[in-house]
């Protein structure tokens, strides 16, 4: 059996979990982010929210260690759940992956047309009231088209540049944060909450797990690692990525509060480019935010590519979906099927546009929700020491809530239509992938 190529080392695997957890809606939504909160709502729901993962990041690294697996969720899940557990698990994280596909080709010929305004030109059509314009396309296929060829090639070109993309993303970020809190004030942080503080911080939290969903794609690139590499590297960029990640949202929300009056920019379009922009007096700030944007654009994109076809081969090699998805290019060694799959998919789905930016985030906050809580479900039934137990009871109970906050009615900022029906849609497909991986599995082993 063909395996995939062992290239990676530890920085690669913190890039790999960092990048595809921090993408651009700290750009593209800050506005969603702050209206819901507030700047302290803001800062405290992703700092609660981010805090609340570490015992799940911890279940992930020791796991990753114990079992190496491109599978990640389902070979955890597999181990003392049935198998139709396991296939929901995996098919929840696939959505997990997936959906922030399309979500980046879109962003970034929003971001295009912020830069140059004669993008914004050519409508096509419109769903939900939000224009879809042909250039937007055009970019959103180009990039996609250009991701699709670096994985196909192989998994130390796609880290490079991920590496890339992610130590450039951060030095930009240190010298636009730098430079715009000079010229701030604290009198721009109020309102501080924008509704009671309980709610705010409540509904910012409930996006806390899609804009955090990343570091658990470490496990996914498990069987990708360097013949030196040792199994502790997992667990550390696991750590790293959370941390990292847990500072980078709440330094740049209140960067945003603390640089101009953030409630006169909500109507704006990249309300974090017009606030550093309002405060620093000069375009020139504009450029280094939208540069640092764009790589960061570049590495989720990447990663959550990375993870997505990594998993749907996993799942392809186990049976679970067509086991055509799991052929390894002879050369290259990569998931070349699920490469072009998950390529194909993520175009066909950001020419949805605009309108599925904020949905996404919601759904995207469940389904990683599901996958976590069933990960750590199975790590406490394979039965680890007191300690272990423990961690993993916090894990589930963290889950489950987070997946509450969203499903309940009564619960502010609850699931609406659209939500439900994109859920729905995504467990319908499975339901169908799901028959036919295990229809071929059996007429395989009747022949």
């Amino acid at each position: 059996m063909a395996t995939l190529a062992r290239k990676l080392r530890v920085t690669d695997y913190f890039t790999l979990g960092w990048g595809t957890m921090v993408g651009v809606g700290w750009l593209v939504v800050m506005d969603d982010w702050l209206l819901r909160g507030g700047s302290l709502g803001g800062i405290l729901g992703f700092t609660i929210g981010g805090m609340l993962l570490l015992p799940i990041g911890h279940v992930y690294g020791q796991l990753v260690m114990a079992m190496p697996d491109a599978a990640g969720e389902v070979a955890y899940t597999a181990k003392v759940f049935p198998q139709s557990v396991s296939f929901a698990t995996g098919w929840m994280m696939m959505l997990a992956y997936f959906i922030v596909c399309p979500w980046e080709a879109v962003a970034v010929g929003k971001i295009a047309g912020y830069i140059f305004p004669m993008f914004d030109s050519m409508e096509l059509y419109q769903i939900a009231g939000k224009p879809v314009y042909l250039p937007h396309v055009i970019i959103g296929l180009g990039l996609t088209g250009l991701l699709t060829l670096l994985n196909y090639r192989g998994i130390r070109l796609s880290a490079t540049f991920q590496n890339w993309t992610t130590f450039g993303t951060l030095v930009l970020f240190v010298v636009f944060v730098a430079l715009g809190v000079a010229k701030g004030s604290p009198e721009n942080f109020p309102p501080l909450f924008t509704h009671t503080p309980f709610v705010s911080v409540l509904l910012v939290m409930q996006i806390v797990p899609y804009y955090m969903t990343g570091y658990e794609s470490v496990a996914k690139a498990a069987e990708e690692a360097s013949p030196e590499f040792r199994g502790r590297g997992f667990f550390k960029a696991i750590w790293m990525a959370i941390i990292v990640g847990i500072l980078f949202y709440t330094i740049v929300i209140a960067a945003v509060g603390y640089v101009a009056p953030w409630k006169e920019f909500t109507g704006e379009k990249f309300m974090t480019a017009v606030a550093f922009e309002r405060a620093i007096g000069a375009r020139w700030i504009v450029s280094i935010i939208l540069v640092s944007a764009l790589l960061s654009l570049l590495k989720v994109f990447n990663g959550n590519f990375v993870a997505a076809s990594r998993l749907l081969f996993a799942m392809g090699r186990r049976g679970l979906v067509d086991r055509s998805l799991a052929r390894v290019h002879p050369f290259n060694q990569t998931p070349s099927v699920a490469v072009l799959c998950i390529g194909l998919a993520t175009a066909a789905c950001m020419f949805l546009g605009d309108a599925i930016l904020v949905p996404i985030s919601e759904v995207g906050s469940v389904v990683s929700a599901i996958g976590w809580l069933a990960t750590c479900a199975a790590y406490y039934k394979m039965g680890p020491v007191l300690r272990e137990r423990f961690i993993a009871t916090i894990g589930v109970a963290v889950g489950l809530m987070m997946i509450l906050m969203k499903i309940v009615p009564y619960v502010p900022g609850h699931f609406t239509g659209y939500e439900w029906l994109a859920l729905g849609t995504w467990v319908a497909l499975g339901v169908i992938a799901g028959w036919r991986g295990q229809f071929r599995q059996t007429a395989t082993a009747l022949d």
